[in-house]
């Protein structure tokens, strides 16, 4: 074995922390058993043998934005056909239909739709918390924080607060992408910078909401990058505490500018699972999120260093824009049939990682007409 790589399997046995020279190492020289059996050893002193779900669902207002990320093929120009807004009533349908569902979760992002104020994001928000107070709303990322601030001119902290009054539970972990200047300036060049991503999820953590975090592989970055990624979410994890998952996403090159470019392989998703998992000493959870990285991988990936699946996710558009082919919802019985199939114990959680336990089985019919039956 590389001398290097010895080093690092023992300080993770000793649970010591690693290095930007030790995640280099890594990302050139480690196989994917050695990353597995690693991560793996990482995953269960933090996580034993549990791997989490919940019953969640994806609202997205409007795919009308004021950006053109290059790797993006969600978002619509204004007049374009393709683009639409959400109604009131819509939003509320959907919000009653995830209550409906046993979701405890609603996942709300968006574009950034050049003609609707920072009031209209935290009505949909209110709007949402007054009617269906039992579903936590886990909205907005980084990049739409910054465009409230440039759209009022004041404060993040100010911001949030007002958000958090009409009923912002947390924040998603979207729009990180890869924090490097010379590969965000390339895939974003407009959108809110690496640092003021970290800016945002530092005055969301000072404010008492937890978040998570992403890291966008696949596409121009090069493994320094990656690296560097990594240690500028554990350095604000040192600091505040506050993020919770940690969640790689691969990049799905279909429907956007960068098609030229293969998609990652599978393998390509465990050695960022692991890696990432290795990295993030104080990270309490990562993701292997199922719509993303289609089943099979998403089992494998509860050994290479995942305790997390997401959920069921329905109504996720975002990812299937871009060509992902994974199903649209599970049921939860297909959940833990999968964490099972892969040998661990499913737990379902809330946002916060609160297991739920629900007392009476229900019988509430999902829109695929299967029985969601809970234990």
């Amino acid at each position: 074995m590389h001398h290097a790589l010895e080093t690092i399997s023992k300080k993770v046995h000793a649970g010591e922390r690693l290095t930007f020279d030790d995640g280099m190492v890594l990302e050139h020289h480690a196989d994917l058993h050695y990353l597995g059996e690693l991560a793996n050893l990482v995953r269960e002193r933090k996580n034993g043998n549990t791997a989490y779900y919940n019953v969640n669902t994806h609202l997205n207002p409007t795919n009308v934005c004021v950006y053109r990320c290059q790797f993006c093929a969600f978002r619509a120009d204004l007049k374009s056909p393709k683009g639409y807004v959400m109604s009131d009533e819509q939003i509320l349908e959907r919000a009653r239909g995830a209550v409906g569902r046993g979701a405890t979760e609603l996942h709300v992002v968006g574009g950034l739709h050049h003609l609707k104020g920072f009031d209209w994001y935290k009505h949909i928000l209110a709007i949402i918390h007054a009617e269906c107070p039992s579903l936590h709303l886990k909205a907005w990322t980084a990049v739409e924080w910054d465009w409230f601030q440039r759209l009022t001119k004041r404060p993040l902290e100010e911001l949030m607060g007002e958000m958090i009054e009409a009923g912002l539970g947390s924040l998603p972990g979207g729009g990180a992408e890869i924090f490097h200047p010379d590969v965000r300036g390339v895939l974003c060049e407009h959108k809110a910078d690496g640092e003021e991503w970290i800016k945002v999820h530092r005055t969301a953590h000072k404010l008492g909401l937890r978040s998570n975090a992403t890291m966008l592989y696949g596409s121009i970055e090069k493994p320094e990058h990656r690296i560097d990624h990594l240690l500028k979410l554990r350095a604000l994890q040192d600091e505040t505490g506050g993020f919770q998952t940690f969640i790689p996403l691969a990049f799905h090159p279909e429907n956007n500018r960068l098609s030229h470019i293969p998609k990652p392989s599978g393998l390509m998703d465990l050695r960022q699972m692991a890696i990432g998992r290795l990295m993030l000493d104080n990270f309490p959870h990562v993701k292997a999120y199922w719509v993303m990285l289609g089943v099979k991988t998403a089992q494998v990936a509860l050994s290479y260093g995942a305790d997390d699946i997401d959920g069921t996710v329905v109504h996720e558009i975002i990812y299937h824009d871009a060509g992902s082919d994974s199903p649209q919802e599970m049921t939860v019985a297909d959940l833990r049939k999968l964490i099972e199939e892969a040998g661990r114990v499913p737990v379902e959680r809330d946002t916060l990682y609160n297991q739920v336990v629900r007392s009476v089985p229900t019988e509430k019919r999902w829109a695929t007409g299967k029985k969601l039956s809970l234990v």
